[in-house]
């Protein structure tokens, strides 16, 4: 297959893809209850840094999103990508800067940004939290957000925003539907559907009807795979198959007003090649009031304010998806509510102030089985409660200058329900036999705890292409579920009195946009007082959450070129290093150095794109430490993945793209993926493999 430019010079795919480049273009069933045996608004002064428009470096299939605002980078989730489009939230967030995901299989990873995990990465949806059930984070939050739902990703790095939820000492990523409106009535359609290795497909589809008065949307995914194979021809225990449901109805009486109902419901299946124990359920229940109301006054520019609740009942089992084992199956529940409500004030002409309030209450439960036998009683592990109130400043000192500030207080409330668990500890013995079972010492016991977070950030526009920044900002996080209740303590089989997480944190960058020419740099360094470190040394089951102190510093940076009208250049470099003060180790796991580099083509009919992921080897890492998702293994040995794509457009309203990911067939796995696990049939290895060469090929149709 060949493809011809405007000036009529012939382009092979081979050519394109040895010269190293890579591009980015414009655009089951439950368990029974017996266990079988087997089987912004605009200101009045210019804003300071560029706003995203289109340019010649619009992006059609999205590689590497970039930073065009301070600490912010902004997509949209439904643009074709590569590699292979993403079937959950983390497989999406990886193709930004910065992130990595700590890979258990197919599906269901944990995303990670700047080496920090889990809670220290507020996932938020539609300005709702979604909190998984599983202790072995089978079900991270981004496991139940299939991307091409959303319109809209915006990731703000670092602890520079208090508007969205608390804890985010790392980043928030928030996914987001764009609301229907119609002046008239009407319908809009977007279908997209995907097929690739590994016999995998997905389908979505998302149709809105209404008029000026209101609206109806309907949304249903369809995601499934096989297991894939390695580039040595192995497969992988990582068949997934995922499905979901949701609807709306808003009544938008005006301009200016909205008010919406929503529901969704998801469910599916995942093998894991990293643990004894598959999900063979992953349902999810949600429903949604949200209302919006913008102009009210001259000083009133907008109110917001949205109330949810959210359950997830999950089961694992070891029956289902493997060759039968012993363990037989665990069920775990969690419900979750949700409020968030705030205003946006315009108190002077130069000054937009934000205030608002948010609340959480969630309530965790559990119960097994052994094959074959009955469920035991549910067990009410703990309750956690939250309430929060926030204010961000956004002040505009002069058209070149700009301010942005803020502060929250959290209110904490936790208790820990559990009678009793099993001792976890290791062969050296240390005062009991793994197995045995031992009284939990903070049973009925409750912790209450107020936090502060804030930061402020100054922004200079230097000339109209340019901007700087820098920013201070402190986050007080408090222990999440899986660091209070899932793991234990070094000196007792309770980890519920380890203390709140301190982040300190400078971010500092610049911004470079013109028409043909992108350059972003953002860098930051940190300081943690009791970080919770998951120290496996001696509790080798669980893990044992302790408080160190650590220090981290890096940053990402990207640069994009248009070349002519057709040809662009696109690269990004993401690093970080830290270090365990406390214990004078490295901090465990950290990613290692990566940079993307790619070159394109695009006449607005045909495009090609040829890429290469380029990560260096990590040998700085802390043996069985890490955090709630994973642990450091050893030493990871560097690679070099090359990719391709190519797309046509029949029409305005249409998109057909067609990708090869690791074109040569490399065999490789990430620094801080999860180790492989021994199972029947397949071959054991000491990371979980990334997949071989893998072809996909996607159509849109938007209507």
């Amino acid at each position: 297959m060949k493809y011809r430019n405007k000036q009529g010079g012939v382009f092979a795919l081979s050519l394109i893809a040895a010269a190293l480049s890579q591009s980015v273009y414009a655009q089951e069933a439950p368990v029974a209850e017996v266990a079988p045996a087997a089987a912004a608004p605009a200101a009045p002064v210019a804003q300071t840094a560029p706003a995203p428009a289109a340019s010649a470096l619009e992006e059609v299939v999205v590689t590497a999103p970039r930073m065009q605002e301070p600490l912010k980078v902004v997509t949209n989730p439904r643009a074709p990508r590569q590699p292979i489009p993403a079937h959950d939230g983390a497989d999406y967030l990886k193709t930004i800067p910065g992130f990595s995901v700590i890979t258990k299989g197919g599906t269901d990873g944990d995303p990670v940004f700047r080496g920090m995990a889990a809670s220290r990465v507020n996932i938020l949806v539609d300005n709702q939290t979604v909190l998984g059930g599983c202790n072995g984070r089978m079900d991270a939050p981004t496991a139940y957000i299939f991307p091409e739902v959303f319109n809209k990703l915006t990731v703000i790095k670092g602890p520079q925003t208090v508007s969205h939820g608390p804890g985010n000492s790392a980043a928030t990523a928030m996914f987001e539907r764009q609301q229907p409106r119609f002046s008239e009535f009407g319908y809009k359609m977007h279908t997209g559907v995907m097929v690739g290795s590994a016999n995998r497909h997905d389908e979505v589809v998302d149709a809105q009807v209404g008029s000026a008065g209101g609206y109806v949307q309907a949304i249903a995914t369809n995601s499934q795979a096989g297991d894939y194979k390695d580039g040595k021809n192995n497969r992988v225990h990582s068949a997934y198959h995922r499905y979901s449901a949701n609807a709306a109805v808003g009544l938008t009486p005006d301009a200016d007003t909205r008010v919406e109902l929503s529901a969704a419901t998801s469910d599916g299946r995942a093998a894991y090649a990293d643990r004894s124990m598959d999900g063979t359920k992953f349902l999810r229940n949600n429903v949604a009031l949200s209302f919006n109301r913008k102009h009210l006054t001259s000083t009133v520019e907008e109110i917001d304010a949205v109330v949810a609740a959210n359950n997830v009942d999950h089961i694992m089992d070891d029956q289902t998806l493997r060759t039968p084992g012993m363990m037989g199956y665990a069920n775990l529940k969690r419900d979750t509510s949700d409020l968030r409500a705030s205003t946006k004030l315009r108190v002077a002409d130069p000054t937009l102030l934000t205030i608002g309030v948010d609340a959480q209450r969630n309530n965790h439960k559990s119960r097994s089985a052994m094959p074959g036998m009955p469920y035991s009683a549910w067990q009410n592990d703990a309750s956690i409660a939250q309430q929060g109130l926030f204010t961000e400043l956004d002040h505009h000192l002069s058209e070149q200058q700009k301010v942005v500030a803020g502060y929250r207080a959290d209110w904490w409330k936790a208790q820990d329900n559990r009678p009793a668990m099993i001792m976890d500890w290791n062969a050296m013995g240390m005062g009991g036999m793994m197995g045995a079972m031992a009284m939990n010492p903070t049973s009925g016991k409750q912790r209450t705890q107020t936090l502060h977070s804030g930061f402020a950030r100054y922004e200079q526009r230097l000339s109209e292409p340019t901007t700087l920044f820098v920013g201070l900002g402190h986050t007080s996080r408090f222990p999440d579920y899986w660091e209070l209740i899932a793991k234990q303590s070094t000196n007792s089989v309770s980890s519920f009195n380890v203390r709140p997480e301190k982040t300190n944190q400078l971010d500092t960058g610049v911004i470079y946009k013109t028409a043909e020419t992108e350059f972003n740099l953002s860098a930051f360094y940190s300081k943690v007082t009791d970080f919770i470190l998951i120290d496996s040394t001696m509790k080798m089951v669980t893990g044992a959450a302790r408080n160190v102190n650590a220090t981290t510093f890096g940053g990402e940076a990207g640069f994009a070129q248009a070349l002519n009208s057709d040809w662009k250049l696109h690269s990004s470099l993401a690093y970080v290093h830290g270090t365990n003060d406390t214990d004078g180790t490295p901090l465990a796991q950290l990613p290692p150095l990566e940079g993307l580099m790619s070159l394109g083509y695009d006449d607005k009919t045909w495009s090609f794109t040829a890429l290469t992921r380029v990560v260096a080897a990590q040998t700085r890492f802390d043996k069985n430490k890490g955090n709630i998702v994973g642990k450091d293994i050893g030493a990871s040995s560097g690679f070099a993945v090359f990719s391709m794509n190519a797309g046509w457009r029949p029409s305005k309203n249409s998109l057909i793209t067609a990708g090869v990911d690791n074109l040569f067939n490399r065999t490789y796995a990430e620094f801080i993926s999860r180790a492989g696990t021994a199972i029947t049939g397949y071959t054991q290895t000491t990371r979980v493999n990334q997949p071989g060469r893998t072809l996909w090929l996607k159509a849109t149709l938007d209507l």
